[in-house]
């Protein structure tokens, strides 16, 4: 009992294995994996191009304080008021700092978004060859399957099939066809036989019913009367007696 346990269990085991090592499921799964991939990149470019479009925006929103503040400036100093001026010229600093900040930022998340780009170009490319490798392959192995199915097949025409009971098959004809032809000669001999008994026995009678002739006609015994009905045999006693 341990040892058919053991047997089944080491069929299971190989049964996963074999279909775990199948190359045409191997390949089907790196193509899902591929596509999958697709959608985590395209998230990831979107967050890229989402960090450029905030920047742009405050690049515009401290370009249009910037300008606004440099107007006041020159206002200020116009109207005389220093004060007001210096003020305005120090948030004016602040934002050339944060523009400045800014701008640096954007041309970094512009290169960032098109490196991403160009990595998802590249990424398609590769993609789509190893998905044609794939396929390629894909169906060079079930070409191969089938091959070896229809070979399997052959060989077991060749082997376990019309040849090998071919020979058997006609030996059992043969050998049945051969007894079964004793069998009728061993018949046909004893109804011979018979016929030659009965034959014989009525050759010996009609010797004997010859003799018995020729000692008939020689007057060695006399000839015996064919039996006849009653009434006739005492009619003719009769006429006897009255001659």
């Amino acid at each position: 009992m341990f040892n058919r346990l053991s047997r089944m269990a080491r069929s299971f085991f190989g049964f996963f294995i074999s279909v775990a090592e199948n190359p045409e499921l191997i390949l089907e799964q790196n193509i899902r994996d591929m596509n999958d991939q697709v959608p985590r990149m395209n998230e990831s470019i979107a967050m890229v191009k989402a960090n450029v479009t905030l920047l742009e925006k405050e690049e515009n929103k401290y370009k249009t304080d910037f300008n606004d503040l440099k107007a006041k400036v020159q206002a200020a100093i116009q109207g005389g008021r220093d004060d007001l001026a210096g003020s305005f010229a120090m948030q004016l600093e602040q934002v050339r700092g944060a523009l400045a900040r800014t701008q640096g930022q954007l041309i970094t998340a512009r290169s960032a978004f098109d490196k991403a780009l160009a990595v998802k170009k590249a990424f398609m490319l590769e993609k789509e060859r190893k998905t044609r490798e794939a396929m390629n392959a894909i169906s060079d192995y079930r070409r191969s399957q089938w091959q070896k199915k229809v070979a399997d097949v052959m060989d077991q025409f060749e082997v376990t099939g019309i040849s090998a009971t071919h020979d058997e098959m006609v030996r059992k004809i043969e050998e049945t066809t051969a007894v079964n032809e004793a069998r009728m000669e061993m018949a046909l001999g004893n109804v011979d036989q018979q016929k030659m008994k009965i034959e014989e026995e009525a050759e010996k009678l009609r010797a004997a019913e010859l003799v018995k002739q020729f000692k008939v006609e020689m007057g060695l015994i006399a000839p015996q009367a064919s039996p006849e009905p009653a009434e006739k045999t005492i009619g003719a006693r009769e006429t006897q007696k009255g001659s």
